[in-house]
């Protein structure tokens, strides 16, 4: 499959020749992300912090930027990463990767050592060797450091063999290639591909849908960066092209998940089906015993709007994330798997409904009545009552749900979703 890249350098996203000559440069990583979150992982480089252009604090014009995408998307992150620290607070921040580069590699391989095996060995303990990814960039055969100005003396593959070891999957960038549109080197990817058996990622000059099948045959993924900005390459076609058709006999499973993480249906597809997903934003299926194909919702209205989609591992199931707009069963209910009519109860589901009482009142709502200093004023009644005043378990349960109420209302009123709330929970487990 393909990544997306966000490549940034003084604040701005850009495209460099070689890694050094500027060829694109734009400020919409906000669209950007968004656009490329619906196709699979992004990978979001600081150019800067892999050329050490930081400030005495270690921050890189790019870190405020950087730090604002990583919990919008399935985000994996590089450029300059040299400490377990700074790995363990981009986990935290969000990043469900980090790309580790210079750090990685011995300072003197003649030393019989090829990696910073400690440094290694702390982060793989401290964030999980899944969490992992080494680049073995190379030019000329040898691998590339220090923001692509330097190599050391560790051969392409001997560099691979030994990382391995040490991450999850390994990111390979010809540098001679990158930026040039030129197409990739493709018998160092066989040789990579041969050697290792970890996932391997493949960046620098990849040109035409044809090279990604290529490399999707031969079990490698992709990191597209200029071919993608200057459009010779659609992630759309790419997502297509990467899947297990022939295995499949032209028609795909296809899961439809809300938001919330409820299985809702499962159809089919075939290539139109998803394209046609792609280009409308609702979920468009093949009916096997019509011989068309259909869009949920087309005759009730009931829309399924797509957020994103995901490949399994094999390539032949996909996972549509979608936002249902009504119930999804023809029967009435909320998801093909249940009899129940409404959606399930949510923190996310109450968020909804308080926002819609609040943008369009209802007579009598009182949802609407709340200004802020009541609801504020509500929260301490209700704490009081809930730890003070609630003795029986069915007491505990009336007045938690009071509480919660009452704070979704002031996390709306102030511009916080419940998902942020989750955000910080998690930044908190995983940097401890």
């Amino acid at each position: 499959m393909v990544i997306a890249s966000i490549d940034m350098k003084g604040g701005h996203v850009v495209q460099l020749k070689n890694g050094k000559d500027l060829a694109i440069q734009r400020d919409d990583a906000d669209s950007l992300i968004k656009e490329f979150d619906r196709y699979g992982e992004v990978a979001i480089i600081d150019l800067d912090q892999a050329l050490r252009n930081t400030d005495e604090k270690g921050n890189t014009p790019n870190t405020a930027l950087l730090k604002s995408l990583l919990r919008k998307g399935n985000v994996r992150v590089g450029g300059g990463i040299r400490s377990v620290k700074k790995a363990r607070e981009l986990i935290s921040l969000g990043a469900e990767k980090v790309i580790v580069g210079s750090a990685a590699w011995s300072e003197n391989p003649t030393s019989g050592k090829i990696l910073n095996e400690s440094f290694l060995e702390e982060l793989c303990a401290a964030i999980g060797k899944q969490r992992v990814i080494i680049s073995v960039d190379s030019i000329g055969g040898k691998i590339a450091v220090k923001g692509w100005t330097q190599t050391v003396d560790i051969s392409l593959i001997e560099g691979a063999k030994a990382a391995e070891k040490y991450a999850s999957e390994l990111l390979f960038t010809a540098v001679e290639k990158e930026g040039l549109m030129g197409g990739t080197d493709m018998d160092s990817c066989h040789a990579l591909r041969e050697a290792v058996s970890c996932r391997v990622v493949v960046a620098g000059g990849v040109r035409s849908l044809e090279e990604i099948e290529q490399l999707e045959k031969m079990n490698c993924d992709v990191q597209l960066g200029m071919a993608l900005y200057t459009g010779a390459i659609s992630l759309k076609d790419s997502f297509v092209s990467c899947l297990n058709w022939k295995k499949t006999d032209g028609l795909i499973p296809v899961i439809a998940q809300s938001t919330a993480g409820e299985v809702l249906m499962l159809g089919y597809a075939n290539r139109e089906a998803i394209e046609k997903s792609f280009e409308t934003g609702k979920l468009t299926f093949f009916s096997r015993t019509r011989n068309t194909l259909w869009t949920k919702g087309e005759t009730s209205g009931n829309f399924l709007e797509l957020e994103k989609m995901r490949a399994d591992c094999d390539r032949d199931t996909i996972l549509a994330t979608v936002r249902p707009r009504g119930e999804t069963c023809h029967t009435g209910s909320w998801t093909c798997f249940s009899s129940e009519a409404g959606e399930k109860s949510s923190l996310n589901r109450l968020s909804a409904i308080i926002a819609e009482r609040f943008k369009n009142p209802r007579p009598g709502s009182y949802t609407a009545t709340l200004t802020n200093d009541r609801v504020r004023e509500k929260i301490m009644e209700e704490s009081e009552e809930l730890t003070d005043e609630a003795e029986t378990r069915e007491d505990v349960i009336w007045e938690a749900a009071d509480l919660i109420y009452f704070v979704s209302v002031l996390l709306h009123k102030e511009g916080v979703s419940w998902n942020d709330v989750y955000a910080e929970l998690d930044r908190r487990h995983k940097e401890k």
